[in-house]
C-alpha cells in the first residue's frame, strides 16, 4: 500500500525484497519527497557491504549494508551512497534533503568563483616609433582596467633578433608606464622569434 520514494518503506510495509534483509522506519523529514538520480539511497544500495565515513559514525569502517541501514534508522536520517565506484561503496549517513542543498550550494560557490579569466595580446616591432607605441599603450590600459591580464611581446623578424635587447628594454618600458594599474607577471623572455611578458591587474586595494 505504501509507495516510498526514497527507497526505504516504512514499518507498515510488506517484508522487503531488497538484497539487504533490512527494511527499517523512514524518517518523516523524507516523507513524500523524490530520490534525485545522481545517488542510490537506502535500500535502492544493492551491494552486501559499505564503508561508513562522517562525523556522525563512532566508529567509521566497513559495515554490512542490513547494518549501515540500521544505524541511519536509528538517527532517522538516509544512507546515501557517496562514491559508488569504491570497493566496497563509501556511504553517508545525512539528512538527504539537506545533503543536497548544500551540494548544490557549494557547486554555486565554486561557480562564483571561476572567474574567467582574458588574455589580451600586443604585438610590437623592436623598431616601434613612439606614435604605435603610445597607442599600444592606452589599449593596454584599457584592457588591465577591464580585469583582462596582457601578453606584450616584440615580434623579431629575420636579422633583427639582433636587436633583442632592444626589444627587452622597450618592454621593461611598456611594465613601467603601466605599473599605476598593472603588475608584471612574467619578466620579458625570449621564446623563439619572440620576447614575452605578462601583465596582471593590481589587486583593487579596499
Amino acid at each position: 500500500m505504501d509507495s516510498v520514494n526514497n527507497g526505504r518503506p516504512s514499518n507498515g510495509g510488506a517484508s522487503g525484497n531488497g538484497n539487504n534483509g533490512y527494511q527499517g522506519r523512514r524518517p518523516q523529514a523524507q516523507q513524500g519527497q523524490q530520490t534525485e538520480a545522481e545517488h542510490r539511497i537506502n535500500n535502492r544500495i544493492r551491494v552486501p557491504k559499505v564503508r561508513l565515513v562522517g562525523d556522525n559514525i563512532e566508529n567509521p569502517g566497513v559495515y554490512s549494508t542490513a547494518d549501515a541501514l540500521r544505524l541511519a534508522d536509528e538517527m532517522e536520517l538516509d544512507l546515501v551512497e557517496i562514491s559508488p565506484t569504491a570497493d566496497p561503496p563509501v556511504c553517508k549517513i545525512v539528512d538527504y534533503q539537506k545533503f543536497l542543498y548544500q551540494q548544490k550550494k557549494k557547486q554555486k560557490e565554486i561557480k562564483a568563483k571561476q572567474v574567467k579569466t582574458v588574455v589580451k595580446e600586443i604585438r610590437f616591432g623592436p623598431q616601434t616609433d613612439d606614435h604605435d607605441y603610445d597607442f599600444k599603450l592606452k589599449h593596454a590600459q584599457k584592457f588591465i582596467e577591464e580585469g583582462s591580464k596582457v601578453k606584450a611581446y616584440v615580434f623579431f623578424r629575420g636579422r633583427s633578433i639582433l636587436f633583442k635587447e632592444q626589444g627587452e628594454i622597450l618592454l621593461l618600458r611598456f611594465a613601467n608606464d603601466l605599473e599605476e594599474v598593472a603588475r608584471v607577471e612574467q619578466m620579458p623572455q625570449l621564446e623563439g622569434k619572440r620576447m614575452i611578458m605578462f601583465l596582471a591587474p593590481k589587486s583593487k586595494k579596499n
